[in-house]
């Protein structure tokens, strides 16, 4: 029996390169987006299949628990028993601290926090439930967390405060499930050519009276080692990393994949 995943938020951007880096590497993958993105989950589908892996689409909110016990639900009924989960569905704002109402700091939390916790803790429970997560093949919990869960960006504090989040939780979750073989990681992009960063860039210049294209290009420039933003095939190949067996002795780690971000 074949190898199968759970991608969330891979109707676009990174997690579509993680669903179909994942499906080149010999998984079946379940795509998952959130309810109306269900013509973009099922073009993500059809380029699985069209690799010659089988897949499923599930549509659900990662910040509701029913949701992600029906998403893993959907997958193992269709796919088969559960390998790994790729927690990557995430949002972001640009806005003040001194901004933010009530509802912009919730919502942020609820996806891009308790989201989290609702992926790995349902997966988790199925992988065990299933009893077959072994030594020489863990069962694979893998989340986003970002280069700003290291340093913060000015605007980005939320959204920055639920990174570091993840790589707390993710290196607590390892600790509590490494008796039952399962390893828990996160990746952290740096500067994605996707539509989030394309959002920060324009929501920056905005309050800084920077043109279009001029934030991102500065952050590549004098930020950046390797002078370009990542492409999301980028992130997917250190997910495919995070994802093989290559990795089973590294848990509860964040690993970077930025470009060579240097931070004044």
């Amino acid at each position: 029996m074949g190898k199968t995943a759970i991608v969330t938020g891979s109707g676009r951007g990174i997690g579509r390169a993680i669903a179909l880096r994942l499906a080149d590497d010999g998984y079946d993958v379940c795509v998952n987006d959130i309810p109306g993105q269900e013509e973009v989950a099922q073009a993500v589908a059809k380029e699985i299949e069209g690799k010659g892996r089988k897949a499923c689409i599930a549509l659900g909110d990662v910040s509701k628990i029913s949701d992600v016990q029906s998403i893993v639900q959907t997958s193992v009924d269709k796919l088969g028993p559960l390998n790994t989960m790729v927690a990557n569905a995430g949002i972001a704002q640009v806005k003040g601290m001194l901004d933010l109402t009530e509802d912009d700091f919730s919502k942020m939390m609820s996806v891009n926090i308790t989201g989290v916790h609702n992926c790995y803790s349902t997966a988790a429970k199925q992988m065990i439930k299933q009893g077959n997560c072994k030594k020489d093949a863990p069962g694979k919990l893998i989340a986003a967390s970002s280069i700003v869960g290291f340093k913060a960006f000015a605007l980005l504090g939320h959204y920055s405060a639920t990174k570091w989040a993840v790589r707390g939780m993710n290196q607590a979750y390892a600790m509590e499930l490494a008796e039952h073989n399962i390893t828990c990681n996160t990746y952290a992009p740096g500067i994605v050519d996707t539509p989030m960063w394309k959002l920060i860039d324009s929501e920056i210049g905005k309050k800084s009276g920077k043109g279009e294209g001029e934030v991102m290009n500065h952050y590549v420039k004098e930020l950046t080692a390797l002078g370009r933003p990542s492409e999301p095939e980028d992130v997917a190949k250190l997910v495919s990393f995070l994802a093989s067996q290559d990795s089973n002795f590294v848990t509860g780690q964040t690993q970077l994949v930025d470009g060579g971000i240097v931070f004044t």
